[in-house]
């Protein structure tokens, strides 16, 4: 006699994963993070309603997530590891397997080689020898076409959660994300997260609410002010002077900010950060024009960035200083 359970297999392509939470937390009006528990509860949900079952019959039974990443020596900055061991603590919590490859350079850039041929042998491999019944596919790739035949074939259901939204980056360039229509036609349930999102939240619905991380729980994937209590005292000079050897410390005004990113004022080159770089606060609480304090660190292209950032209220200056942030200092966006 066939069990009434539905075994659910959830897998993620992280990379995808992680462009998703970063738009709803900088692009999106809703400005937070996607909390993983929210979404393993509303993927339970969701399953239990195409299946037609009591969503108690609807269980995740297998959750692994897949990501290329920095290797230690690559990641030598202090703050890269600790995000990548503060994701590790939030998955293995959640009880979700990692998988990880190590990040390739070529031409001058970091790229993710692999992953989706080992996500989609871990798939078929669990789904066959653990019978799951609905392997639940976080991803957008063509590439995952193959996987989603062979499971068709072997009589488990996938569902694809999906998103379509379109942005411009910090450079001003246009950002697309959108699932390969191959992948919508193939699979069993498709689901347009972005238009479930949007309508749950208009709606108020407690499931698609209970998908973003809120202000009293630690967000998936955010600086941690743990990160401040390790920073040296910070000097205060009156204005910004060029940046320093890597650990010194300074303070400046923010000259641009876009999309997660910024660059505080730093003659002669002002001085690239990223939302994980900021140790307390909320980075779409900055504004441009504000004092930050910050340490002088190294990125992966070996070039001055601003690590630690934290905003400060301004200094006092004296009546003899005339410092002005120069509206006119040329800014090289760094590619992380």
């Amino acid at each position: 006699m066939n069990s009434p359970l539905i075994r659910v297999g959830v897998f993620y392509d992280g990379n995808y994963f992680l462009k998703i939470s970063d738009y709803y937390y900088f692009q999106h009006e809703r400005k937070a993070r996607i909390s993983l528990e929210g979404l393993h509860e509303f993927i339970r949900h969701q399953v239990a309603e195409e299946e037609d079952v009591d969503v108690r019959l609807a269980q995740i039974t297998d959750a692994h997530f897949f990501r290329g990443r920095l290797s230690a020596t690559e990641a030598r900055d202090k703050d890269r590891l600790f995000h990548d061991r503060l994701l590790d603590d939030i998955l293995m919590n959640l009880g979700v397997s990692t998988h990880y490859m190590p990040l390739k350079t070529r031409d001058g850039r970091l790229q993710e080689k692999g992953i989706d041929v080992w996500l989609s042998l871990e798939a078929l491999e669990l789904a066959l020898h653990k019978t799951l019944d609905v392997v639940v596919l976080i991803a957008g790739d063509s590439d995952y076409v193959p996987l989603i035949r062979k499971l068709n074939t072997v009589g488990t259901r996938v569902m694809l959660l999906n998103w379509d939204f379109k942005y411009e980056d910090f450079k001003g360039e246009t950002r697309v994300t959108r699932a390969s229509q191959q992948l919508l036609e193939q699979v069993t349930y498709p689901v347009a997260m972005h238009t479930v999102i949007d309508r749950g939240l208009t709606a108020q619905d407690e499931v698609v609410e209970a998908l973003f991380v809120s202000q009293s729980e630690p967000a998936a994937f955010a600086p941690s002010t743990m990160a401040a209590a390790a920073a040296p005292k910070p000097i205060r000079p009156n204005g910004p002077t060029a940046a320093g050897p890597v650990g010194t410390t300074g303070m400046s005004t923010i000259k641009n900010l876009k999309n997660g990113f910024g660059f505080v004022v730093m003659p002669p080159n002002n001085l690239f950060f990223s939302y994980a770089d900021l140790t307390e606060g909320d980075f779409n609480d900055l504004r441009e024009g504000d004092w930050v304090e910050f340490t002088v660190g190294r990125n992966h292209r070996d070039e001055d960035c601003a690590r630690n950032v934290r905003k400060v209220a301004a200094p006092q200056l004296s009546e003899t200083d005339d410092y002005e942030p120069e509206p006119d200092l040329q800014t090289v966006p760094v590619e992380l």
